[in-house]
């Protein structure tokens, strides 16, 4: 069984066009790690059919780069995906300031595909004040 089979199959994102000149896919693996973007950076009320879908990480924007924001932020993160990315298990979530920027932290992700047990991670970085 291949993974487009067992993920799932979506248009890629970011959007893009692939070699062929028409809308690029993603599926399986790749699939489920774009998902997890979207999810992040999809702020709640911004889909009109679907209000409390979202991550919603830019309520963080402004906020002090503190312990507190972070663990708020690795609160928000496991909820969002726990309701929102049903192909995944989340087996840890760890924010941490960006040590190249005192305006950002890092969120790495590390979860299990359900389907199949393997292990993954993604990084994402969240803006914040400072």
């Amino acid at each position: 069984m291949d993974g487009g089979t067992l993920y799932g199959r979506g248009m890629g994102f970011p959007p893009r066009v692939g070699a062929d000149g028409r809308v690029a896919w993603s599926e399986g693996e790749t699939n489920i790690r774009e998902a997890i973007q979207i999810v992040l950076q999809t702020e709640e009320r911004e889909r009109l059919n679907l209000p409390q879908f979202g991550g919603g990480l830019r309520k963080f924007l402004f906020e002090p780069n503190t312990v507190t924001t972070r663990f708020q932020i690795e609160d928000r993160i496991t909820k969002a995906l726990e309701l929102w990315e049903p192909r995944i298990a989340i087996t840890s979530v760890q924010v941490e300031p960006d040590p190249s920027d005192t305006q950002a932290a890092i969120a790495t992700i590390q979860y299990r595909l359900v389907a199949t047990q393997v292990k993954e991670s993604v990084t994402v970085n969240v803006q914040l004040a400072g």
